[in-house]
């Protein structure tokens, strides 16, 4: 994290609303994606994210370390959707849409991959997401979800070959042409 975060965080703890404003504004697009990619809802994510902020705001003191707060949010954030998936009794199905369609722009390959994603039970959903769309390094991602790196190394290497799997299933009956993750 950078000097200038740490600082906003620091004026923050001690009270200084614009400072929390700007935290929040500048993990705002994290929120989203990280949330879209548990909860799957646009509604369920904006809720979750609405929530992470009012909890951080209230516990923001707790935060020992500023340097640490993107973690500590991000940990917080996870929390809110899983609890959101218990309260509204929602599933990760375990087996992807077996339909295929062929695409033909990076746009729509990428938005499939997302689709792809979405379709991996919690635990591999979370660590993937963190890992490739946030830029997380697996310390991170070990500190946020209270795991071993050695556990988070294992549900990547177990998420890749899930999303290899499919994609290259759909590639062979000349769906998806997507290269090896």
């Amino acid at each position: 994290m950078d000097t200038k975060m740490e600082l906003d965080v620091i004026k923050a703890q001690k009270g200084d609303q614009e400072a929390f404003i700007r935290l929040i504004k500048a993990m705002e697009s994290s929120f989203y994606r990280i949330a879209s990619t548990i909860v799957k809802s646009d509604s369920d994510s904006l809720d979750a994210a609405q929530e992470t902020i009012i909890k951080a705001y209230l516990s923001l003191h707790t935060l020992k370390e500023p340097r640490y707060f993107k973690t500590w949010i991000i940990k917080i954030l996870i929390r809110e959707c899983t609890h959101l998936l218990r309260v509204r009794n929602k599933f990760v199905p375990l087996v992807p849409d077996i339909h295929s369609h062929h695409y033909e722009t990076s746009i729509e390959e990428k938005l499939d991959m997302r689709d792809c994603i979405s379709k991996l039970e919690n635990e591999y959903r979370i660590v993937i997401s963190l890992f490739y769309l946030q830029d997380l390094s697996i310390k991170d991602i070990a500190e946020i979800i209270d795991q071993p790196e050695g556990t988070v190394k294992s549900r990547l290497s177990r998420a890749r070959k899930k999303l290899e799997k499919w994609l290259t299933k759909d590639n062979e009956s000349g769906g998806m042409g997507y290269e090896r993750i």
